[in-house]
């Protein structure tokens, strides 16, 4: 399935929060340089939990700032939120083609979202050193998006020869 052939719908950041954490995630974007953003997203994020504005915005702060395990907390929550909406599984190594295919028009943005939320986590628990997790989603990923319109088989590849690397390394030494 080519996950670009649809009419992107239901856009994340075209859903409103409430003015008050608009303005703290106006204030963090401006305080950012300073330091002094972490405050106001953790504000916005006590008044909109499950808004994925504020939650992409942590996110990438907290990347940016090389916090990859507090990223990857936000990346997980992220997919937590956008999963029921779109009927996936808990489990992401329970989606399958079918789900995609099978699934109504509409919900195609969402599910973007969710895989390349995924592709996050992947990414995430990566540069963590978490490599056999790394691998399965980049894995899953690759078999969903039979196009790579979602990128994951350059970072499967980058995974794999960072296990053969080790390996090679702990038989040398080991």
């Amino acid at each position: 399935m080519d996950l670009l052939q649809f009419e992107a719908e239901d856009l994340y950041y075209e859903q409103e929060d409430s003015p008050e954490v608009q303005a703290l995630i106006k204030y963090a974007s401006e305080r950012y340089a300073t330091g002094e953003a972490e405050l106001p997203l953790l504000q916005a994020y006590l008044r909109a939990p499950e808004s994925l504005n504020v939650l992409v915005s942590l996110n990438r702060f907290y990347y940016y700032q090389h916090r990859l395990q507090e990223a990857l907390l936000i990346s997980e929550k992220a997919l937590e939120l956008i999963r029921p909406g779109i009927g996936f599984p808990a489990d992401w190594r329970q989606v399958d083609l079918g789900l995609i295919s099978d699934a109504p028009k509409e919900s195609l943005t969402r599910i973007r979202l969710y895989l390349f939320t995924l592709k996050s986590v992947g990414f995430l628990n990566m540069r963590l050193e978490n490599l056999e997790l790394a691998k399965a989603i980049f894995e899953k990923l690759v078999a969903l998006d039979d196009m790579d319109r979602i990128g994951a088989k350059g970072l499967l590849e980058l995974v794999v020869r960072r296990q053969e690397a080790d390996e090679g390394i702990f038989r040398l030494f080991g």
